[in-house]
């Protein structure tokens, strides 16, 4: 245990003990700045952003000799302990570190220095760490968005960046955000989840699976729809490796999360406004530069604005086999949320006309969702048929039905509606074939999750 006789000779705390957030207490407050101080003084700022392995051997050889200097014993799993959190603090992002090595973590949320939450499985819990205060926070959010040329403070309070990783971030800070420092971290696997791994989740069937591979091989346009947090982005990695290597693929994010694994992709990301309000790169710009790049496919991570006016421009010119995401409550509500968009890029179109290029462009519309036990799965997919009059014809072509509830868990089945999607011949003519029986609703006990 920790001599406190020598912490009190310092006029400080006694460290916690090993499993416990020691980071508040003002005995590793003085360690922390001691070290930092003495780090920046022997490395160059240069060599202090570079190798952090170099740089973690001068951490480590501080901290014994400040352990030293201030006459701490300790033992050996209390050192290693403070020392990975220092280590943390000094070339990490400090209590987020933990949390995310934590692979069962999806989700990461700060609610000022004093409340973190994380999710797990669907399911929101209190996380055992803590900030000391906001400029705490706002050294680790600087961490994140220093990299990506992005920036946070009075006069622009607000930004989405990502993490090596491919994690996405949201931050908003005092004054629009009135607990403190706020930070949604949606945390990705480490490895972008295949079709065969999201069917043993029971995201959806291998019928579907196929299915929905044969639409993609077929260059049919598909919009993945659903909340937040419903999966969407991981469905839309899932599609995208159903699209044959030769191909050509442009994708267009805000934050660039997508993580398409063949040799012919080209990834461009929107950029914000620099300090003078300067430099602005919107989605929609990038989707208009796009066409320009001899595309096979687009792939635009989220329609949210005036983009989806272009898309679809994009869909209907020859650029067959798009993808992209919306949020939606359901498959038909998708098709409205476009609509809307397409009013937002201010051109005086009639509302026919706007109704008519979405029925030409659009596919298929996979629209996810995330039950009330936290699982996330397909729960309507949905042709578009055309127009009848001055509206969209779509029909469900599968679908989930849930039963019952049991111990916490939804119960349910997935099942084709019996509709053979009139798209059939357009698969049939890339050589596709799918069995007439895919489309034949099943014995709902045959195919339960």
């Amino acid at each position: 245990m920790l001599n406190n006789r020598k912490f009190a000779d310092v006029g400080q705390q006694p460290a916690k003990l090993p499993g416990e957030r020691t980071n508040g207490t003002a005995a590793y407050t003085q360690l922390r700045d001691r070290i930092q101080q003495r780090l920046l003084a022997e490395l160059s700022p240069s060599a202090a952003r570079g190798d952090n392995a170099e740089v973690r051997q001068v951490v480590e050889r501080l901290f014994n000799e400040t352990l030293i200097e201030f006459g701490i014993p300790m033992s050996r799993i209390e050192r290693n302990d403070i020392f990975d959190q220092l280590l943390a603090d000094i070339l990490g992002l400090g209590p987020l570190e933990a949390l995310l090595a934590d692979d069962s973590i999806t989700e990461i949320l700060v609610n000022g220095p004093g409340q973190v939450f994380i999710e797990r499985g669907g399911r929101l819990d209190v996380a055992p760490v803590k900030f000391r205060d906001n400029d705490d926070v706002l050294r680790i959010v600087e961490r994140i968005v220093s990299p990506l040329g992005r920036r946070v403070d009075e006069s622009s309070p607000m930004v989405d960046a990502r993490l090596p990783d491919g994690s996405r971030v949201n931050v908003i800070i005092p004054p629009l955000a009135l607990t403190g420092v706020c930070i949604s971290i949606r945390k990705f696997p480490k490895h972008a989840l295949t079709p065969d791994e999201l069917i043993k989740k029971g995201a959806f069937t291998p019928g579907i699976a196929d299915f929905l591979r044969a639409c993609v091989k077929a260059q049919l346009n598909i919009v993945v729809s659903g909340g937040t947090g419903t999966g969407k982005t991981t469905v839309l990695n899932s599609l995208s490796s159903f699209i044959p290597d030769g191909e050509r693929i442009v994708t267009i994010e805000d934050a660039a999360e997508l993580r398409l694994q063949q040799s012919h992709v080209v990834r461009l990301e929107a950029r914000p406004a620099n300090v003078e309000g300067k430099g602005l790169i919107s989605i929609r710009q990038l989707v208009i530069n796009s066409l320009r790049m001899r595309p096979d496919r687009v792939v635009v991570g989220e329609c949210r604005g005036a983009e989806a006016l272009d898309m679809l421009q994009a869909m209907n010119t020859g650029h067959d086999g798009s993808l992209t995401t919306v949020h939606s409550n359901n498959a038909r509500e998708t098709l409205r949320r476009v609509e809307t968009m397409v009013l937002m890029a201010g051109m005086d179109l009639p509302l026919r006309a706007i109704r008519e290029q979405i029925a030409s462009a659009f596919d298929l519309v996979v629209h996810l969702g995330r039950l009330a036990d936290g699982s996330r799965k397909i729960v309507q997919i949905a042709e578009v048929q055309g127009m009848e009059g001055d509206v969209i014809i779509m029909q469900d072509i599968f679908q989930f039905v849930q039963t019952t509830v049991e111990n916490g868990k939804v119960q349910g089945y997935f099942t084709p509606t019996g509709v053979r999607p009139k798209f059939y011949s357009r698969l049939e003519s890339a050589g596709l074939f799918i069995q007439p029986s895919t489309f034949m609703p099943t014995d709902p006990a045959r195919m339960k999750r």
